[in-house]
């Protein structure tokens, strides 16, 4: 956290200095992020992305979705419009913040945006196939998805029962888990403890940290089997 000398901020650990949460997911043939944080420019770099073939929103805050004018590295060197994925409230947010995209007369290198509305139908983007859950930030719907055997949920504090049955059988879910105190809109430690433990998933991760939670060694070390912190350059298979 900026200007923060707290013992997590300091940390000489480089599992406990994270940038804002993202994902990228690949297959063989198509290569999708979730989520353009004002960090996507560095994220792309550090792990030295070639190529990207769209990006997946799952809502329009301003931590999700404020790198996107970097997508236009992608657009210079594939030759096409960047594919964007999200439901209308965030793609009318993503309309909002980035207007000069959408203009009619467009400054020259400005990105190259084609919006692509979700519903909670699930839906193919190449060969990744994606299931759509709603999932609840206080009262904003913020979508998660499932790829496969692999789900990912962020800002989230509650799932109604019937979005939970999308999660039934994943073998991975990365999921939310803010700090040890209770939070308006996100999911605390034991929350996410407790919402991994009654969909029965064999392998969690959590994500969305605040320095508030403490250090990854430490609460690392006291999870249940099978509960991970995540952390920057994790990978996984599913």
């Amino acid at each position: 956290m900026i200007a923060c000398g707290c013992y997590v901020c300091t940390s000489p650990d480089k599992k406990d200095n994270r940038l804002r949460s993202s994902i990228l997911v690949e297959s063989p043939t198509t290569t999708v992020v979730v989520d353009t944080t004002p960090d996507f420019r560095y994220q792309m770099l550090r792990i030295g992305a070639k190529k990207l073939d769209a990006v997946l929103f799952t809502h329009p805050h301003k931590d999700h979705i404020a790198g996107l004018d970097d997508v236009r590295a992608f657009n210079f060197f594939q030759h096409k419009p960047m594919q964007l994925y999200g439901n209308s409230m965030t793609l009318e947010g993503v309309i909002r913040d980035f207007a000069y995209a959408f203009a009619d007369k467009k400054y020259p290198g400005v990105p190259e945006l084609e919006l692509n509305e979700i519903t909670l139908d699930p839906f193919s983007i190449g060969d990744i196939p994606i299931i759509p859950i709603q999932v609840w930030h206080l009262k904003m719907p913020v979508y998660g998805f499932r790829f496969g055997n692999f789900t990912y949920i962020t800002d989230a504090n509650r799932i109604d029962e019937s979005e939970k049955e999308k999660i039934w059988g994943s073998k991975i879910l990365v999921v939310n888990a803010l700090r040890k105190e209770a939070h308006i809109s996100h999911y605390n430690l034991q929350e996410a403890i407790a919402l991994v433990q009654e969909l029965q998933i064999p392998e969690a991760y959590f994500t969305h940290i605040s320095h508030q939670l403490g250090r990854y060694e430490e609460i690392e070390r006291a999870l249940p089997q099978g509960i991970h912190l995540a952390y920057d350059g994790l990978v996984l298979n599913a």
